[in-house]
């Protein structure tokens, strides 16, 4: 695993919140419709945070450091 760059990670989870953002609805309404809001919604949040986070790669163990305090 020589060739991992936990930076490089972070920008591709960076770039799947975007695309989440810029995800359209599919013709879909109803139950279904909320159902692919409430995922589209949850994949936002769960890359955004790795997304943000601080790496570190020592000795072969990735750590990820994600402050969840918020801005203020």
């Amino acid at each position: 695993m020589t060739d991992f760059d936990p930076d490089e990670m972070i920008a591709r989870f960076n770039e799947r919140a975007a695309a989440v953002k810029q995800r359209n609805l599919p013709p879909v309404g109803g139950d279904e419709r909320a159902l692919f809001i409430a995922q589209a919604q949850t994949d936002f949040r769960d890359f955004a945070m790795i997304g943000d986070a601080d790496a570190e790669l020592v000795d072969g163990v990735l750590t990820l450091r994600i402050d969840l305090r918020g801005s203020g």
